[in-house]
């Protein structure tokens, strides 16, 4: 991967220009061969859009720029010479293969039209929304399975997978002074980075990591990065940030000879070790307030629960964890085999299962649990502590599973956490609370009964928690107005259940507190 000196950058600015004139945006290729075959590519399959480019180029004689595109680097299949001129109109097919995009293979004649186009980097259009708005950039990676029609190499570089769009989703979107991105890979967590942060380092262990990334910042104009090579803290040491992001390398990967260890997901470390370093190492490399955000895998022991580990792993610093998914090993180990590209029913892929099953039952794991850690550095020793480790199933983000939104959550959460925990009893009796927009409460009834046997608080947005409460609480939540004080609201609920009011209160104001860090009840503006 060639550096991005002066000829790589006025390559790529011309690319730019190309991939602009041919609208190459998530929303046009979507619309290029509809809602189904997006669908089936989410899956890892091309035919329907294949077939939905062939079904275009028949009803129409002219080249499409963008539907060459589309075949070349988003389905990669071979293309007509001509057609790829057309569509690079400015960089060409020669600066192309100059960058390293594509290579020409001869075709019926010497000539031009008798050429056809491949791919040699996976090159497609990636859109976001987050605190500051809606944007697009194209992402230049290594060929997928589907592309390549064999297993991936262990220098592969991933392109944008769920992992890291459900990282830079979760990214706090508040401004930071330093921040730090832990194995950058194609370099999407450096590239978010730089709306809210003045200064980024990006990190990782490969250099073909680190160069892709370095293509990927200069295509899409982002400033304001610069790029290490090292193994985890090794290229800061001695730094400390304001933020630190990571999708480390955290797949659980037996260390046997034969067994395929992948840059982008294995970490060299036995188990989950590599998260236990990362989360450790972050204690080191944090500013007073600052937070670190990573993505990982725990593994859970016979006799333990993987968030114990965790819990532990996030000492002395606040925390928040989150696991939304609890994988059987069986399952855990199909699901990175096939990963790498090896195919079920093979001798191979017999052979691996067998390896990773043998490595789980020699360290007593039963299973293992995927989540969200959230770590801060206190201000001070009295600064009271964020101590959050909590089981919430199903995908991050609401009812529609989006995450776009979670970071402005995370944001507002840890800012109502800081304000009601150094709020005593009494003073936040003397609060006005106010419901939150996106809750609804739920009422479920037996047949046939008056009174409900099970009340429900139901976030819309966030998490999309679900809560449980009683009479007493509903009543408190039900009148939370932005007017009434708490303690007012305590005192009416309390006389009309005649029920003692001082042990009302410590039982409202300790719900009402979980429902602030939640999001859910809304303490008045500053």
């Amino acid at each position: 991967m060639r550096p991005v000196d002066d000829r790589t950058a006025d390559l790529l600015r011309r690319l730019r220009a190309d991939l602009a004139a041919a609208r190459f945006t998530v929303t046009v290729l979507d619309g290029l061969w509809g809602p189904d075959a997006a669908a089936a590519l989410h899956r890892g399959e091309r035919v329907p859009a294949r077939r939905a480019l062939e079904a275009k180029a028949t009803r129409q004689a002219a080249s499409d720029p963008l539907a060459a595109l589309a075949a070349l680097f988003v389905l990669g299949l071979a293309v007509r010479r001509t057609a790829v001129e057309d569509a690079l109109a400015t960089l060409g097919v020669d600066g192309a293969v100059e960058l390293g995009l594509v290579a020409v293979e001869a075709g019926a004649s010497d000539g031009a039209d008798g050429a056809s186009v491949r791919a040699l980097l996976d090159l497609r259009p990636y859109a976001f929304a987050d605190a500051r708005g809606e944007g697009h950039w194209w992402i230049i990676s290594d060929l997928g399975e589907l592309a390549l029609g064999h297993a991936l190499g262990e220098q592969h570089v991933l392109g944008v997978g769920g992992a890291s769009m459900t990282l830079s989703g979760l990214m706090l979107p508040t401004p930071a002074r330093r921040v730090l991105d832990l194995g950058t890979g194609c370099g999407i967590q450096a590239m978010h980075a730089p709306r809210f942060a003045d200064e980024v380092i990006a990190t990782d262990i490969s250099a073909r990591a680190l160069g892709t990334a370095a293509l990927n910042l200069a295509l899409n104009e982002v400033e304001g990065v610069e790029l290490r090579l090292g193994s985890l803290f090794d290229p800061v040491g001695g730094e400390r940030f304001a933020r630190i992001v990571s999708t480390p390398p955290f797949v659980i990967t037996p260390r046997r000879s034969g067994v395929p260890e992948y840059d982008y997901r294995d970490g060299g470390m036995v188990g989950d070790g590599v998260v236990e370093a990362v989360m450790r190492g972050a204690a080191l490399h944090l500013e007073p307030g600052g937070v670190a955000q990573l993505l990982g895998n725990w593994e859970t022991r016979a006799g333990e629960d993987g968030l114990d580990r965790v819990r532990e792993w996030a000492e002395p610093l606040e925390h928040w964890i989150v696991e939304r998914e609890v994988q059987p090993v069986t399952e855990y180990a199909e699901t990175w085999i096939r990963d790498g590209g090896t195919r079920s029913g093979t001798p191979e892929f017999d052979r691996l299962y067998d390896v990773w099953l043998d490595d789980f039952e020699r360290r007593g794991v039963r299973s293992v649990g995927f989540g969200y850690v959230l770590l801060r550095r206190p201000v001070a020793p009295l600064t009271p502590r964020l101590a959050r480790v909590e089981r919430l199933p199903g995908p991050l983000g609401a009812a529609d599973g989006a995450a776009v939104g979670l970071g402005s959550h995370l944001a507002a959460c840890l800012a109502a956490h800081d304000r009601q925990a150094s709020l005593s009893d009494d003073r936040l009796a003397a609060v006005a609370l106010t419901v939150a927009k996106d809750v609804t409460v739920e009422h479920h009834y037996w047949p046939g009964d008056e009174d409900p046997t099970a009340m429900l608080l139901r976030q819309g947005g966030g998490f999309g928690r679900l809560v449980p409460i009683d009479t007493g609480l509903a009543g408190f939540v039900g009148a939370c107005d932005g007017e009434l004080a708490a303690g007012a609201i305590i005192a009416a609920i309390a006389q009309l259940l005649e029920v003692d009011e001082s042990a009302l209160a410590a039982e409202i104001l300790h719900s009402a507190r979980a429902l602030i860090d939640h999001g859910m009840l809304l303490l008045p503006l500053e």
